[in-house]
C-alpha cells in the first residue's frame, strides 16, 4: 500500500492533520511515539487561551483532540519512525525498527522539547509552579512573584512579559552580563518590578506538590541562598525534534524552513507545529498548521497525479 500521507508524530499539530486527512478523503497514517507522549501540551497544568475550551488542562486538550481523531477513524499506529529514505523520490520510505511504509508525502509533526534548567527537583513541580512558556502560564501568577532562568532573548521577553502580571518579577543569569539583543536589554531595565541576579544558578526547588521557594548560589557564595517565589520559569529555549529531516531539507538553527503552506524544500515534505520556523509556538498555531498542511498536500497530489 502507498499511502497518500504518512504525519510523523500525534501531538495537536499532527492529530489535526489526521482530522483534516480523513475529511479530505486521503489514505493517511498517523504514527504516535515518544514526541507525542511527551508533547509540551500535555505537560501545561492549565490551558486559558485556547478558544472555546476555558481552563481546561494541557493533557485534557490533548485527549480531546486525539479522541477526536480516533473517533471519525484516524489510523494512529504506536511506533517510533528510524529514518526517511528517498524523500526526494515520489514515492517516500518511512522506516521503523521492522518495517518499511510507502508513501506519497509526508508531514513532520514531532515537536520540540524545552531545555530543562538542571536543577535538583525540577521535574517534580512541572506544572505546579515550574514552567518553560511565560506566554502559556503567565496568567496564573498575577500579582505574585516569580523568577526566570536565562539571560538571552528567550528569557529577557519572558521576564518582560512576567512584569506587566507579575508583582515582582527576579531574572537568574548565569554570567555577569545578559546576552539578549541591546533593544530588549533596554526595554528590561525600564522595568521597575524586574530584579537581576548575575552570576547566580538555581540548585534546587522547594514545595510540596507546589512551588514555595528556590535555593541559587551566586558564584561568590559558599552557602546557597533561598528565594520566595510562587513561579519559576525557564527560559533557555526549545529543541526542536527535527532529527529525521537533518541534512534533508532546508533548515535555519535545527528548525525547518516551511512558510505557512507549511512545504519544506523538498515537493511533498511537510512541517507543522513546533518543529516549523515561525512567530509563536503555541497549541493553536499548531493546529492551524495541521489544517493548513493538508491544503497543501491535496493541491500537491492533484498536480501530481491529475
Amino acid at each position: 500500500m502507498i499511502y497518500d500521507t504518512i504525519i510523523i508524530g500525534a501531538g495537536p499539530a499532527g492529530l489535526t492533520a489526521g482530522i483534516y486527512a480523513k475529511r479530505a478523503c486521503l489514505n493517511a497514517l498517523v504514527f504516535r511515539d515518544k514526541y507525542s507522549v511527551n508533547s509540551q501540551i500535555c505537560n501545561t497544568y492549565e490551558v486559558c487561551n485556547y478558544p472555546g475550551l476555558n481552563n481546561i488542562s494541557g493533557q485534557e486538550l490533548y485527549d480531546k483532540i486525539e479522541n477526536h481523531a480516533k473517533e471519525i477513524g484516524v489510523e494512529i499506529i504506536s511506533d517510533k519512525v528510524t529514518e526517511l529514505v528517498d524523500i526526494n523520490l515520489d514515492v517516500k520510505k518511512v522506516k521503523t525498527k521492522e518495517n518499511v511504509y510507502e508513501t506519497k508525502t509526508i508531514i513532520l509533526a514531532t515537536g520540540a522539547a524545552s531545555k530543562k534548567g538542571g536543577f535538583e527537583r525540577e521535574d517534580d513541580l512541572v506544572g505546579n509552579g515550574v514552567s518553560y512558556c511565560a506566554t502559556c502560564d503567565g496568567a496564573f501568577f498575577k500579582d505574585k512573584e516569580v523568577a526566570v532562568i536565562g539571560g538571552g532573548d528567550v528569557a529577557v521577553e519572558d521576564a518582560i512579559y512576567l512584569s506587566r502580571i507579575a508583582k515582582k518579577v527576579y531574572l537568574i543569569v548565569r554570567k555577569d552580563f545578559l546576552s539578549a539583543t541591546k533593544i530588549l536589554q533596554n526595554e528590561l531595565k525600564n522595568k521597575d518590578n524586574v530584579e537581576i541576579l548575575y552570576n547566580s544558578v538555581v540548585k534546587s526547588t522547594i514545595g510540596d506538590g507546589k512551588l514555595e521557594s528556590i535555593l541559587y548560589k551566586h558564584k561568590d557564595d559558599i552557602i546557597l541562598s533561598e528565594l520566595t517565589v510562587d513561579g519559576l520559569f525557564v527560559g533557555i529555549g526549545i529543541n526542536p525534534n527535527t532529527e529525521l529531516l537533518k541534512d534533508k531539507v532546508e533548515m535555519i538553527h535545527s528548525y525547518i524552513v516551511a512558510d505557512e503552506t507549511c512545504k519544506t524544500s523538498v515537493g511533498g515534505v511537510y512541517a507543522i507545529g513546533d518543529v516549523r520556523k515561525k512567530q509563536l509556538r503555541q497549541v493553536i498555531t499548531a493546529t492551524a498548521d495541521g489544517a493548513n498542511v493538508i491544503t497543501s498536500v491535496q493541491k500537491y497530489l492533484l498536480d501530481k497525479y491529475k
